[in-house]
């Protein structure tokens, strides 16, 4: 397999995460005998490159980053019209448990996929994770129309499409410290605002064309939607500068010794542990308590990505003057605060309110957590492993967390909604806890805030 002949290399100043960018280059002689498929990376003599920070080529990657999202975390934040569809339709001889284990598992994939994806983009090989990526989400959501058992949704729109998610997000989001430093955190953000679009989107499509055409249709509609947008990234997205000639490790045991790395990993690990209860199960919570009609209870899930645009997009932008770290703590607490007030939600007013805030708030979380990673990588030509690691981390954290709270709900006659809504607070709330510690650890190490 050919490699991408261009790769992120960054600078090694140990205290500043976005500080310059240069490349090694050096002549390979041996690269012309590498076996096909190989992962050490070409090289050539040193240079050096100013991150653009702008300019046509720069934002095209924004653009073809917003269609990755569209694919991926747009998908995922849809998932909760398809689990009130399988419950009441076709698999609802299983439990909510059992059926929140297929978008659980999409969601971990995602995350989980980036401990290899992370390492190969690293070595050069954007472009392959690419559109090998892009095809295995199209193709998973295809075969999910054909689907009428619970192995083969859990197979194709779980498992096939989670590969392919987790193939795709993490190159995304790592390629944005090629072409932004300064306004990084505003790139990102811009670019993850096609998710809550998205999310926003194909639930009314869903609805729409399920009671016309039925679910098959449904789910082909978004497939073709989900067709055109691959061709985005595919036309315009490379990699600026070439790889830096050293093989890449899976894992970098370094940051067990990086205090702020960890705390904030293990805090990621109990925010996406329950940050989605809410999107996956404020549907059944309306229609289980009558505040909303089986007609109108999915448009709430539109309501939370129609709030989480203004979340992927204000607080990163904020966040390049005062800091990605600062701004998603007040996410946090902002996102911790109204799940406690989702237990005294009683009517359609108040839970109209409950998903735009809350939409918008968890939306500032998912958005800066990859600006946080690169500020806390102080070399950026590690920036995917290290990423892939923080991923690995709140990947496992999704795989588990809806089915917990599916489990602790129980079945729909005698559903235990307390409980549910408590385990998802008060996993936030620790969360919020971890993350203000890493905020204190780096004022230790940096004497500022």
């Amino acid at each position: 397999m050919e490699k991408d002949p261009e790769k992120l290399s960054g600078g090694s100043d140990s205290d500043r995460a976005d500080g310059e960018l240069s490349v090694d280059v050096q002549n390979n002689e041996r690269a012309s005998n590498s076996p096909p498929g190989g992962l050490e990376p070409k090289t050539a003599t040193a240079t050096h490159d100013e991150v653009p920070d702008g300019g046509l080529m720069a934002w095209l990657q924004v653009l073809g980053a917003t269609a990755i999202l569209v694919n991926t975390w747009g998908l995922i934040n849809t998932y909760g019209v398809f689990q009130a569809f399988y419950e009441t339709e076709l698999l609802k001889s299983h439990s909510s448990s059992e059926i929140s284990w297929i978008g659980s598992t999409q969601g971990a994939l995602l995350f989980l996929v980036g401990v290899l994806a992370g390492p190969l983009y690293d070595a050069g090989y954007f472009r392959h994770l690419l559109v090998v990526g892009l095809f295995l989400i199209v193709f998973g959501q295809f075969m999910t129309s054909l689907c009428t058992t619970y192995w083969q949704v859990l197979l194709a729109q779980g498992i096939c499409m989670g590969i392919g998610m987790g193939m795709t997000f993490l190159p995304s989001a790592a390629i944005m410290s090629q072409y932004f430093r300064r306004h990084r955190a505003l790139a990102l953000g811009i670019s993850s605002a096609g998710s809550p679009v998205a999310g926003t989107i194909f639930p009314i499509i869903f609805s729409k064309v399920q009671a016309s055409l039925g679910f098959g249709w449904a789910t082909r509609v978004i497939a073709f939607i989900l067709l055109a947008m691959s061709v985005i990234p595919i036309a315009f997205m490379k990699t600026r500068v070439p790889p830096s000639g050293k093989a890449r490790k899976i894992f970098d045991f370094g940051v067990l010794r990086e205090a702020p790395y960890m705390f904030f990993t293990i805090g990621g690990f109990f925010a996406f542990l329950t940050l989605y209860v809410p999107f996956f199960y404020i549907t059944l919570y309306a229609t289980s308590h009558r505040i909303a009609s089986d007609n109108f209870a999915p448009y709430l899930v539109t309501l939370l990505n129609a709030g989480s645009v203004f979340g992927r997009i204000i607080p990163n932008a904020i966040a390049d003057r005062y800091g990605c770290l600062n701004l998603i703590i007040i996410c946090m607490v902002s996102s911790t605060v109204l799940v406690f007030a989702w237990l005294g939600l009683e009517n359609l007013a108040g839970s109209i309110v409950f998903v735009l805030l809350y939409g918008a708030f968890s939306g500032g979380v998912v958005s800066l957590t990859p600006s946080v990673l690169a500020e806390l990588s102080p070399d950026l030509r590690q920036l995917g492993t290290r990423m892939g690691m923080g991923f690995l981390i709140s990947g496992m954290a999704i795989l588990v967390g809806t089915p917990i709270a599916g489990a602790i709900l129980g079945n729909e006659k005698n559903p235990r909604w307390t409980g549910t809504i408590l385990y998802a607070a008060v996993g936030l709330l620790v969360a919020t806890m971890l993350h203000s510690t890493t905020r204190y650890a780096l004022y230790r190490k940096k004497g500022s805030w």
